[in-house]
């Protein structure tokens, strides 16, 4: 893989997690980030992690796979704040 293929997912990823957090039905932390400025540095690390995707692949392909990893992650840390939280919960 290419450098900046794993720097694009990773950007994307810190980006998804900084929206994650900022949502104020986030199961990770006690209290949620500030909104906008959360949201705003999530924005422009997915649009950072799209720019150096962009860079390794071809738009049609970049875009595909940024969709997909958006997704993937969207859907995963959700599932992955209510597994935490119920395993706290647990005797």
């Amino acid at each position: 893989m290419n450098a900046s293929f794993t720097l694009g997912l990773l950007l994307a990823a810190a980006g998804c997690l900084c929206i994650y957090l900022a949502s104020p039905n986030q199961c990770w932390r006690a209290a949620a980030w500030p909104a906008r400025p959360a949201r705003a540095a999530g924005a422009l690390l997915l649009a950072s992690g799209l720019a150096a995707l962009l860079q390794t692949l071809q738009a049609p392909a970049a875009s595909f796979v940024f969709a997909c990893w958006l997704m993937l992650l969207l859907v995963f840390f959700p599932y992955l704040g209510a597994w935490r939280s119920s395993r706290k919960a647990q005797p």
